[in-house]
Parts: C-alpha cells; sequence; structure tokens
C-alpha cells in the first residue's frame, strides 16, 4: 500500500448518502476508488469504516491506510457538491492530521461514479441547474439522440452545439422542434458582389421597341452586363450560371427579343414545367404583348396533345422541353428559329430525366440547320457544378457570376411529422410580423414532398396561405402568384417540384422534407430551393429552415435517413451536370433522332452532352420492330411521339391484344410517371 500511494497526484473526496466516495488519482489515471464511512471521537470526525472497489467486490481496509493515502497525496480536493455539513465534517477529519483541502467544482455524474472531473469555466456544461463534464453531457446527448434514431451527421452537429453554446437542455430541445435560433443557425451564407464594370442601358446597341423597354433602368445588372461584354449581342452562344434572383432572365430576353424585333428570328424560350411556362408566357405577354406575337406550347398529356393553342408562326414561344420536342418529333415546322434560350439547364444532369432535354438540344439543333436559321443558344442555370465543362460541350461561353444578392442564414432543427406543423406555424407568424427596412413583411415559401401535405400544411397555419402545386389549375396558381405578390399572403405551401419555377417574393424558406416525391433532394435542387429567400429590392435577410425527422425515409427505395441527408445538403458541393444514359434512355434518344434525322441519327447522338450507346441502342431498336433501316415503324413513331419507354408501349399493346379497357390503360401509363 505504501508504494502503492507514494506517487498519489490526487486525492479527492466526494459526498454519498451515509458515506464519501473517495477517488485516488496518478498520473491522469484513477488507481483507487473507495467509499469511507466518518465516526465521532472526542477528538472530533475521524476516519471509520474504509472499503476499497476490487472489480465487483469491496475490500476493507484500515482506516489508517485511508490517513497514509490523504498523508502523501499531492493535493486534497471536495467536491463542491458536498453538502455544506459533509465539507465541515471532511475539513475537521482532515484538520486532525494537519492536512488541508480545497473544494472544487466537479462533475455529480463523474464524481457518483467513483471519477475525479474538475470543471472550469470552459469546459463546464449547464444540465439540470448544476454543471457537469462534456465527456458526460455527450454521453446523456448520444443517449437522447439514440431513442430519436439520429443519424451521424447530426449528431456531429449537436455535439459541436453542445461544447460551443454549454448548455445541454437547450441543444436536447432542438430534437423536439424548439426555434431557439442562437442553436438552430447551421451557418450563414454572406451577400456577395462582384467588382463589375455594369453596362449603361443607353449604350445598349439593341433595337429601338427594346431600348425604351429598358429606360427604366439605369443599368443592367452585373451577370447582363457580363454577358453583354462577352458577345451576347453579337450572336455569341452562352452558358449563363448565377444565382437565383440575379437576373439572368433578361440575359435570354436581351438577346431574343432584340432578334425577333429585327426580324433575325423567332425565339424559343424553353423552361421545364408547365407552370413555369404559364408564367413565362404571361411576363412575356404582358412586357411585349404590343411589340411582339407570344404563343406557349406545352406538352400537357403525353397520350393526347393537339397543340392547340401553340401558334409555330408567333415571333415568341413559350415551351415547356416536352412541349417542343413533341412538336420536332411530329414533324412541325416552327418556321425560322433566331435565339433558344433554355432554362433551367442544369436538368440536363436530373436522373432518369435528364437524357430527354440532351436529346431535345440536339434535335432543335438539327431543326435550325436544316432550315439554315442563324441560331444563337442561350443557357441559364443557378447551380451548376462544371460549369465550364458543360459550356464545352454545349459549344458555348461560359458566363459565371457568383453574386449572392442578400445574405442567407440557414437554420436545422429536429421534429417528426406533427411537431413540424407547429413549428411552420410560428415561423410564418415571426416572418409576416416582421418587415424589411424597404417596407415589406416576411413573407414565406414551404417545401414539401407530396400535393396532399401541401393541403395539411396550408389548413394548419394560422395566417392566410395557399397551397400552390402542378395538380391546380392555371387561374387557381394565377390567383395564389398575385396575392403572394401583394402581400396578401403570409405563405405558400409547395411541392418540391416546383422549386425552380415561380417567382415568389419571399424572405423565408422552410423545408417541411428533404424530398422530392420519393427521392431525395440533391445539392443543385436542394441550393435552387434555398436561393429563393431573400430578394434585393424586398428584404435585408434570407432566412431557411430545415426541418428534419431523425431516422426517417418516404419511401422503401431511400438509403439514407432525412438527418443523413440534411447534412450532406448542407455541407454538400455542387455536383456536375452530367447526362447518363442506360439502356432505356439510349433507346428513346436514339429512336426520337431517327425519327427526326433519319440516318443523320448518329450524328444527334454523337453531340449530345451524354455518351450514348448508339450502335447497341440501334439494334434493340431493330429487335423490338421499332425501326424498318433507318424510318421509324408505325408502331415506333407512335412511341416516340407520345415518349413511351419500351416496357411500356409493350405493356400498352399487350393490353390491347388482352381487350383491356383503353380508359383504365391510360390511367395505368399516366399512373406510372407519377411519384
Amino acid at each position: 500500500m505504501s508504494q502503492q500511494v507514494a506517487d498519489v497526484d490526487t486525492l479527492f473526496l466526494h459526498e454519498g448518502r451515509d458515506e464519501y466516495t473517495v477517488v485516488v488519482r496518478r498520473d491522469g489515471e484513477r488507481l483507487l476508488r473507495g467509499r469511507l464511512e466518518l465516526k465521532e471521537t472526542s477528538a472530533g470526525p475521524r476516519p471509520g469504516r474504509f472499503r476499497v472497489k476490487d472489480g465487483d467486490d469491496e475490500v476493507p481496509r484500515r482506516p489508517e491506510q485511508f490517513v497514509e493515502m490523504a498523508r502523501r497525496a499531492r493535493r486534497i480536493r471536495i467536491s463542491e457538491q458536498t453538502s455544506r455539513e459533509g465539507r465541515r465534517d471532511l475539513e475537521a477529519m482532515l484538520d486532525g492530521y494537519q492536512l488541508d483541502a480545497k473544494q472544487v467544482r466537479t462533475c455529480r455524474y463523474c464524481a457518483g461514479k467513483g471519477r475525479y472531473s474538475p470543471l472550469t469555466a470552459e469546459t463546464a456544461i449547464e444540465a439540470d441547474d448544476e454543471h457537469i463534464c462534456p465527456d458526460c453531457a455527450r454521453r446523456e446527448l448520444e443517449r437522447e439522440a439514440n431513442y430519436r434514431g439520429l443519424r451521424s451527421g447530426a449528431r456531429d452537429r449537436l455535439e459541436d452545439l453542445l461544447l460551443e453554446v454549454g448548455d445541454l437542455e437547450r441543444v436536447k430541445n432542438l430534437l423536439s422542434g424548439q426555434l431557439d435560433p442562437e442553436l438552430t443557425k447551421f451557418d450563414e451564407i454572406s451577400a456577395t458582389t462582384d467588382d463589375i464594370d455594369l453596362v449603361s442601358t443607353r449604350d445598349l446597341d439593341v433595337h429601338g421597341d427594346l431600348k425604351s423597354q429598358l429606360q427604366k433602368f439605369d443599368e443592367l445588372l452585373p451577370v447582363q452586363s457580363l454577358a453583354v461584354e462577352n458577345g451576347l449581342l453579337d450572336g455569341d452562344d452562352q452558358l449563363v450560371v448565377s444565382a437565383t434572383a440575379t437576373g439572368k432572365t433578361l440575359v435570354g430576353e436581351l438577346a431574343g427579343i432584340d432578334r425577333a424585333l429585327k426580324g433575325e428570328g423567332k425565339m424559343l424560350f424553353l423552361v421545364p414545367l408547365v407552370a413555369l411556362a404559364n408564367q413565362k408566357h404571361e411576363d412575356f405577354e404582358d412586357d411585349y404583348g404590343d411589340l411582339l406575337d407570344v404563343s406557349i406550347r406545352v406538352g400537357s398529356s403525353r397520350i393526347r396533345d393537339d397543340g392547340n393553342r401553340f401558334d409555330p408562326n408567333a415571333d415568341v414561344i413559350v415551351g415547356t422541353y416536352e412541349g417542343i420536342d413533341h412538336a420536332l418529333r411530329t414533324g412541325k415546322d416552327m418556321g425560322d428559329i433566331g435565339t433558344v434560350v433554355i432554362d433551367e439547364v442544369h436538368n440536363l444532369g436530373e436522373e432518369g430525366r435528364g437524357h430527354r432535354l440532351d436529346g431535345l438540344i440536339s434535335r432543335l439543333k438539327h431543326y435550325c440547320e436544316t432550315n439554315r436559321c442563324d441560331t444563337q443558344w442561350v443557357y441559364l442555370s443557378a447551380t451548376v457544378g462544371n460549369p465550364g465543362e458543360l459550356a464545352s460541350k454545349l459549344e458555348a461561353k461560359c458566363i459565371e457570376f457568383e453574386e449572392r444578392p442578400v445574405p442567407i442564414e440557414r437554420h436545422v432543427t429536429f421534429a417528426d411529422g406533427q411537431e413540424k406543423l407547429d413549428i411552420e406555424n410560428k415561423l410564418v407568424k415571426r416572418a409576416f410580423d416582421s418587415k424589411s427596412s424597404m417596407g415589406y413583411r416576411g413573407q414565406t415559401i414551404i417545401f414539401t414532398n407530396s400535393r396532399r401535405r401541401c393541403h395539411e400544411i396550408s389548413r394548419k397555419l394560422e395566417y392566410d396561405s395557399a397551397p400552390y402545386h402542378a395538380g391546380l389549375d392555371y387561374g387557381r396558381r394565377k390567383k395564389v402568384e398575385r396575392q403572394f405578390g401583394n402581400q396578401d399572403l403570409a405563405a405558400v405551401v409547395t411541392t418540391a417540384a416546383l422549386a425552380a419555377g415561380v417567382d415568389f417574393p419571399a424572405s423565408q424558406v422552410v423545408f417541411d422534407s428533404l424530398a422530392m416525391g420519393i427521392e431525395w433532394l440533391n445539392v443543385q435542387e436542394f441550393e435552387q430551393m434555398l436561393g429563393r429567400a431573400g430578394r434585393p429590392d424586398y428584404h435585408d435577410q434570407g432566412t431557411m429552415y430545415m426541418l428534419v425527422e431523425p431516422d426517417t425515409t418516404y419511401h422503401n427505395s431511400m438509403e439514407m435517413s432525412e438527418d443523413e441527408v440534411a447534412f450532406k445538403l448542407l455541407k454538400g458541393e455542387m455536383e456536375p451536370v452530367i447526362t447518363r444514359y442506360d439502356e432505356t434512355s439510349a433507346i428513346e434518344e436514339t429512336l426520337a433522332n431517327i425519327t427526326v434525322a433519319g440516318k443523320g441519327a448518329k450524328r444527334l447522338n454523337d453531340r449530345m452532352v451524354g455518351e450514348v450507346p448508339t450502335k447497341h441502342a440501334v439494334g434493340k431498336l431493330l429487335e423490338y420492330d421499332f425501326i424498318d433501316g433507318f424510318t421509324p415503324t408505325p408502331i415506333g413513331r407512335a412511341v416516340t411521339e407520345h415518349f413511351l419507354e419500351p416496357d411500356e408501349a409493350f405493356a400498352m399493346l399487350d393490353a390491347i391484344r388482352k381487350g383491356k379497357d383503353p380508359y383504365e390503360l391510360v390511367a395505368e401509363i399516366e399512373l406510372r410517371d407519377e411519384h
């Protein structure tokens, strides 16, 4: 024993129920743990019963051995949690042997388990009106995280917060949807402004009617100025990559409207969604309807589309990708095309659907070349991870502008489905009750993953709100847009699928879920939606709240949980836009190219952004009897005109042979395409 205690650094005493825990430490390690009882003598308190832990057993030791340890200890410490009476008795006992002790602030959890953990102002974590050590606080947080099913990324964030704020209860409250802004704040993306020489609208070499329209601005915005300085008005093809609300749309208009007014060919303005096409069509009618004929072309149905609203002779045609592609696949004459603007061109990288945009661009280029159009191509996107590479593949100049007009605070909290509704209500009220320095109320876009959830959330919000999704008719959507623009609505609740599509001037974006249908959002989609928070002419700052349900998926095909996805999106790098082809997509695009270009289909395939296995696709088309040589068969033509995949076509043929009801068949095919 004497040899053991010769090098004792610290003797630590902590009051239990009717005794004191004794911990002896040497070189940072626990050497001994025991229990000591005091007895009253005529000389005062003295060591009584003393027992030392030995595995699961307790070994009795003589009280004198405790005194010997105490004398050999370099320092003696008594826990702050020991009662005043207990401290008085211990100090009196030690004083009887001419030994001094100091009171220290320690972790009660550790002390109760025989560990000596002194606390400092830097290390103490507040918990239940006392302080504990970081290790015990982490263990308590881990216990709560296990109960909630929280995954690694979220755990790391919570541990970081715990050490930052030093309050276990505040951090644990985040797991039940608390909205402490100091804790929910993940980061802030600062506003950035590149030093760009702005182009005066007076100096623009454009048609007089367009110039008069632009006179309401003294100067172009930075990204517009960059595009003009790099040959936009000289007919150069451009890929313009810039954040949401930086003025990309006008870049396309400057080229397309100018050419249309000068009689140098019509403008096609192509977008991914019907809702977006309707909005752009109305915008162009308002801005240029007295100068030019404006038409719209959308593919409203893959089964039946007569294109009644489409005027191929119009000066400006706003269309969905599918609507214009249908016109190409069915051989419609679109006249002299002077400018093609492809909005949201990052859709080239969308899994399972990017190939259709890739094919459309190639087919449209073929049309323009065949009809000897002098066409300028302008591609627009807010989110491209490989802009230089993509611009090269599109044979366009890369115009990249990284300005963010207003700063955006990004917040994360954890909640289940019902808790999310309560949080969303609080966030909407808090935003709408405040005003920016420009006098605008804070308004919110809530993104969720289903139309049903849109209506559920909107019904629960106390302030005026409206659902907004592709299932609503055009008139209803326009009414919502107008009400939001007039600040009559505090919030709109929309599906993630419309993230790119609507020009709502919101100060706040709330993610009710991180899914788009049955798929998780990718970084591009997330950034696109995030970018809708905060407008330079309306708001001083944008705010984003991500409401994360731990250990949750929305479909059994999802491999990651929502909390894992959350931190992947927050920390993720922008993914490169790459169009990938499997056998089905290669067959579809090759058949469409054969329908449009015959023997020239290989040339169309070769210049697409993605790598298309043409030889294999042609072999399959022959096997399926979709082509005869380089001519589509009647069934092949039907397949390509209605954007059918081979298995869909075979299912239809089989159903027809079996005499299945046509309406039932159409419903099955339409539902296959729903998420």
